[in-house]
C-alpha cells in the first residue's frame, strides 16, 4: 500500500480533520511506526456513536497498518466520579468495554487479533507521574480551564482539584506510552491541541523521529453522531454556533432514549428510532440522516428503503449524497426512511449481539452501576 492509500483510508468520513494532514503525509514519509491510541472512561454502556463510530476508523487504520491501542482510562474515570466514583465498579467495568469494543470492531469488519487494550492503572509509574508535571508545567491554568470540556463537563462544574489534573494526565498518556496518533471526537480536539503545542517543550519523553528530530503528535478527529432528540432551537437562527450546539447535541449514554446501545433488541432499535426527530425534506441536525451517513454505504454497501408500489415501489440508493438529494426533494417519507434505517441498524448490529449472548451479565452489571454526569 502507498502513501497515498494510506492517507486515503486515515482520512476518510468518519475523520472529520487531522491535526495536521502534511505532518501526517511526512510522519509517514519518514519510516516512523505510527501508533495509535483511543482513551475511553468506563462511564457506562457504550452507544453506536462510541462503539461503531470510533470502530471504524480503527478497521481504517489497521487496514493501513497502524498500531491501534484502545486505553481504559480507569484513573481519568475516577477522578470524572463515573460509576459512582467508586474504584471497584470502574475495574469491573473494564472488562465489559473491552467486550463492547470487541463486538463493535466485529460489526465493522475490522480484525479484532489485532487490537491492543491498555488501562492506565496497569501502567502507571513514577515516570508517567513525571511526564504529567513536565507537561502541567507547559499549560497554563486557563487553558486547562477552557479544556475541561473533554470531560464532558463546563468549567463552573470543575468540583475538585483532581478534575484539573485530568487534562494533563491524558496529554502525559500519549508521550509516556508512545501514541503519536491519538484519536478522538472532535470532543477531544483541545486536549490534543494542548499535546501539540507542548510537544517541543517537553523534557520527558519527547517524540523523536528516526534523525531524532522532535515531532507533535498526529490528532485525528472523528464525527460526533447525533442524539434522536429534538434541537434545543428550532428552527436553528442562521446565526447560531453550529460546531458547539452539535457537540451539546452529541449521544450521549445519559439520555438513554435518545441513544441506540450495540446490544439493544431489535424493538427497542425500531422504537427509538421511531420516536426520533427527522423533520421532513430537512438534513441538517436531523439524526436519521446523521447516523447513515456514517454507516448505510459503509464499505460502499447499498441503502435499500422499501416501500409499496403505490408509494413508489422500492429505492436501491448507493451515496449519501443520493440519498440526501431524494430526501431534500421529499421523494422519501421521514416514516419510510426511519423504517429502513432501523432495519439496516438492527441487521449492522447482529455481530454484537451475537458476541454478548454469553456475556449479558455484563450487561446487566453496568447497567446496576450509579452513573454520575
Amino acid at each position: 500500500m502507498d502513501i497515498n492509500e494510506k492517507i486515503e483510508l486515515i482520512t476518510r468520513w468518519p475523520t472529520e480533520e487531522i491535526l495536521t494532514q502534511e505532518d501526517l503525509k511526512k510522519l509517514i514519509e519518514s519510516g516512523e511506526k505510527l501508533n495509535h491510541y483511543f482513551g475511553i472512561e468506563v462511564s457506562g454502556q457504550l452507544h453506536i456513536g462510541q462503539g461503531i463510530g470510533c470502530m471504524q476508523k480503527i478497521a481504517d487504520l489497521q487496514k493501513a497498518g497502524v498500531n491501534c491501542t484502545i486505553f481504559l482510562a480507569d484513573w481519568h474515570t475516577w477522578i470524572n466520579n463515573k460509576l459512582g466514583g467508586k474504584w471497584e465498579n470502574i475495574q469491573k467495568g473494564c472488562e465489559y468495554i473491552k467486550e463492547i469494543l470487541t463486538a463493535g470492531l466485529k460489526c465493522v469488519g475490522g480484525d479484532v487479533k489485532k487490537i491492543n487494550f491498555v488501562k492506565g492503572s496497569e501502567v502507571y509509574n513514577n515516570d508517567y507521574w513525571r511526564t504529567v508535571i513536565d507537561v502541567s508545567k507547559n499549560i497554563n491554568i486557563s487553558r486547562i480551564l477552557r479544556s475541561i470540556t473533554i470531560m464532558g463537563r463546563e468549567e463552573k462544574e470543575v468540583t475538585s482539584f483532581a478534575q484539573l489534573m485530568y487534562p494533563p494526565m491524558q496529554a502525559a498518556d500519549m508521550f509516556f506510552l508512545g501514541f503519536n496518533l491519538p484519536h478522538g471526537g472532535m470532543d477531544q480536539r483541545k486536549i490534543h491541541v494542548i499535546a501539540r503545542e507542548a510537544a517541543a517543550s517537553l523534557t520527558s519523553y519527547p517524540f523523536k523521529n528516526k534523525k531524532g528530530e522532535i515531532y507533535k503528535p498526529i490528532a485525528l478527529h472523528t464525527h460526533l453522531w447525533l442524539g434522536l432528540q429534538k434541537p434545543s432551537i428550532w428552527p436553528i437562527p442562521k446565526d447560531m454556533d453550529r460546531q458547539e450546539l452539535w457537540t451539546s447535541m452529541k449521544m450521549s449514554k445519559s439520555k438513554s432514549n435518545t441513544a441506540i446501545f450495540l446490544t439493544d433488541a431489535p424493538e427497542e432499535i425500531k422504537k427509538k428510532i421511531n420516536d426520533a426527530f427527522c423533520p421532513e425534506k430537512i438534513i441538517e441536525f436531523n439524526p436519521i440522516m446523521d447516523w447513515l451517513k456514517s454507516i448505510a454505504f459503509y464499505n460502499n454497501k447499498i441503502f435499500t428503503i422499501k416501500r409499496p408500489e403505490k408509494f413508489g415501489g422500492n429505492l436501491e440508493i448507493k451515496s449519501f449524497e443520493e440519498l440526501e438529494k431524494l430526501y431534500s426533494d421529499g421523494k422519501i417519507h421521514p416514516l419510510d426512511l426511519k423504517n429502513a434505517a432501523a432495519e439496516y441498524l438492527i441487521k449492522f448490529l447482529e455481530p454484537a449481539r451475537e458476541h454478548f449472548k454469553d456475556k449479558q451479565h455484563l450487561i446487566e452489571m453496568m447497567k446496576s452501576f450509579q452513573i454520575t454526569r
